[in-house]
């Protein structure tokens, strides 16, 4: 399978969006209830810019098949070094083995950004992604019993942890 990953232009918003949208709609893996409009997600895209984060795409021919991006993960300063990702596959494109490609590219522009921890913030109905996560070696830090509601019913949120740097410089 020949793809490339790189870095996410305005051009590329729809496709994302596409993917976006599904996972709002059809899984529990974004706790939005309705699909984001081109707008919203521009907004982002422009937030992600200006504040330096990535957002990357992994390509297949000429279509989108993901993207993954990490950003603040609380906002106050002393959060400055750790940062919460998502990375996510279109639908037909999943189990392929591309959701990997993108996460170990976010993990390394992390580590260049001199970044010290990342954060995964997962369902913890999704025990695939819990899974994931641990083979690039996240670890179980907390669950958030019943933190969110979505489709009339409480969810449970993991939070995982992957530490970038052991020592400080």
């Amino acid at each position: 399978m020949n793809y490339i990953i790189r870095k996410a232009t305005e051009k590329d918003l729809e496709s994302i969006l596409e993917i976006v949208n599904y996972n709002i709609l059809n899984t529990t893996s974004i706790y939005d209830y309705e699909p984001r409009t081109l707008a919203q997600q521009k907004e982002i895209f422009d937030e992600k810019t200006k504040s330096g984060f990535p957002l990357i795409v992994i390509q297949i021919d000429n279509e989108i098949a993901g993207f993954g991006t990490y950003g603040t993960f609380r906002f106050k300063e002393g959060y400055k070094f750790t940062v919460e990702h998502s990375v996510y596959v279109s639908i037909n494109h999943q189990g392929k083995g591309l959701g990997k490609f993108l996460l170990a590219e976010l993990i390394e522009l992390a580590k260049k950004q001199k970044l010290h921890t990342m954060i995964a913030v997962i369902d913890a109905e999704n025990q695939n992604s819990v899974e994931f996560h641990k083979q690039f070696g996240f670890e179980t830090v907390g669950v958030i019993k019943e933190s969110a509601f979505k489709f009339n019913k409480w969810l449970d949120t993991v939070f995982m942890q992957l530490i970038l740097k052991k020592n400080p410089d």
